[in-house]
């Protein structure tokens, strides 16, 4: 049964929004006078925030080199962009408890989301983009799944019955039953959450099989996207990997030792993340 679009976007707007601190942070990604110090007291006043912030801060994927015991200290060590990241994550990992449909693994969409997330800001890493920016952006490419699984529970049970049953991708299936995506989805929710345009553009666009030459952070998306899946980082069993074009491999640039390396990475942080932000 096709879902109109007004009615996603009315239920876009009924979702609770990211938290507070969350909202000004993503202001200030367009400002240069930011003060660092108000920021790290108000994310410090949220307890389990800032708990989960600071885990991330002294994981091995950051690599400190003493623990890091305080927002402020984290700021100062890992700079402002990636604390913001970090917060952001923790934030929007949080926003969908479990619920909706029966047969939607939640576990298992984290699993993968944190995947994408880390092998993004490695991608970016490499291409010289801004990492924080792709992993926040890696994290949220599937988040229209969850408004699907969460908000039109009989319509999406509908939809994977008809993936069963003809084997295809999960946005083929989207498509035929729902009349639309879940990376459009994810894209309105991105907007109305405030997020930037280039993620939003960046989510929309992370099932494009055209991505080519230009290395933009909807490349690094729609590459990361696919290694996750690739590396079958979301434990799930009938998971699919989606094509990645010759004119996108070719754009990211990776020989084979670059390729392993990257894959050896994602593969020895990626448990840990996942018992941060998942569990």
């Amino acid at each position: 049964m096709a879902i109109p679009t007004e009615e996603v976007i009315k239920r876009i707007h009924d979702l609770p929004s990211l938290s507070a601190v969350v909202v000004e942070l993503m202001q200030t990604m367009e400002q240069e006078d930011v003060d660092v110090g108000a920021l790290a007291g108000k994310i410090a006043l949220d307890q389990s925030l800032a708990a989960k912030t600071l885990r991330l801060a002294n994981s091995s994927f950051y690599g400190m080199p003493s623990k890091v015991t305080s927002i402020q200290q984290a700021i100062s060590v890992l700079g402002f962009h990636s604390i913001r990241t970090l917060v952001t994550a923790c934030s929007i990992t949080g926003s969908f408890p479990p619920g909706g449909s029966a047969s939607f693994n939640f576990q298992g969409f984290w699993r993968h989301s944190v995947g994408t997330a880390i092998c993004a800001k490695l991608l970016a890493r490499h291409l010289k983009l801004n990492a924080d920016t792709a992993f926040t952006a890696g994290l949220l490419h599937d988040i229209g799944a969850l408004v699907l699984a969460t908000r039109f529970t009989a319509q999406y049970e509908e939809m994977l019955g008809y993936r069963m049953q003809h084997d295809c991708y999960l946005i083929d299936a989207e498509r035929a039953v729902l009349g639309l995506d879940h990376a459009a989805v994810g894209s309105a929710l991105a907007g109305w959450w405030k997020f930037p345009k280039a993620m939003q553009d960046a989510v929309a666009e992370h099932h494009l099989e055209t991505h080519g030459a230009s290395r933009s952070l909807g490349l690094v998306v729609h590459a990361a996207n696919i290694l996750a899946h690739g590396l079958d980082l979301s434990d799930i069993e009938d998971d699919l990997v989606p094509p990645l074009g010759e004119a996108a491999w070719a754009a990211l640039a990776l020989d084979q030792a670059a390729s392993l390396a990257l894959f050896r990475e994602a593969e020895a942080s990626f448990t840990e993340m996942c018992q941060i932000l998942v569990n």
